[in-house]
């Protein structure tokens, strides 16, 4: 056993249960004591039966990472929470202005021709894409007024987000009463 532990062991021999700190100030000045180290250049909890030593303030460090990150990652739930409810909003806001359309003109509207998605029961296929949610009712609605335009449709009875989208590109199919389909992709509505 070395010198600075039987040292330790003797000045704690009474003090089994509590640790042992060695503590060195800023001039180097080191002390051992049974309390923690108070603002010291160097502190280190020591175990007296294994000799072996903790870096308090390399602990301390530590915890302190530990808790900023865990205060950035709630605050990246709440941002991407807050994400969400702006969506979902967005979404039943555009929803909203189809139904008012389908509303005001049924010769061209089916009743059912555009259901709005509900943001929390999505099928499968829109699921994949909720994150565009807005877009995809906002679109639905210009391609069901597209074809309309067309002349070859007078009444929409179906419009749905069609399988061949990808995120960076929508495809919409929509049905008329005559039994003719019509393909819109993303590009197509926007373009005026």
């Amino acid at each position: 056993m070395n010198k600075t532990l039987l040292i330790l062991a003797a000045l704690f021999s009474s003090v089994s249960v509590a640790g042992v700190y060695k503590c060195t100030d800023v001039s180097g000045n080191t002390t051992y004591q049974s309390s923690p180290c108070e603002d010291l250049n160097e502190a280190f909890e020591m175990n007296v039966k294994t000799g072996s030593a903790v870096d308090l303030n390399q602990q301390r460090k530590q915890q302190e990472l530990a808790e900023e990150e865990k205060l950035r990652l709630q605050q990246q739930e709440q941002q991407r929470l807050q994400q969400i409810k702006q969506r979902k909003k967005a979404a039943l806001a555009e929803s909203e202005l189809t139904q008012k359309l389908i509303k005001n003109n049924p010769r061209q509207y089916s009743a059912f021709a555009i259901p709005p998605y509900d943001p929390d029961k999505l099928p499968e296929l829109v699921k994949k894409f909720e994150e565009r949610l807005p877009e995809i009712e906002k679109f639905r609605r210009l391609a069901a007024q597209k074809a309309l335009a067309s002349g070859q449709c007078s009444r929409v009875e179906g419009d749905e987000l069609n399988i061949k989208s990808t995120m960076e590109h929508f495809v919409f199919q929509i049905e008329c009463s005559s039994g003719k389909s019509f393909f819109y992709n993303e590009t197509d509505l926007t373009r005026q």
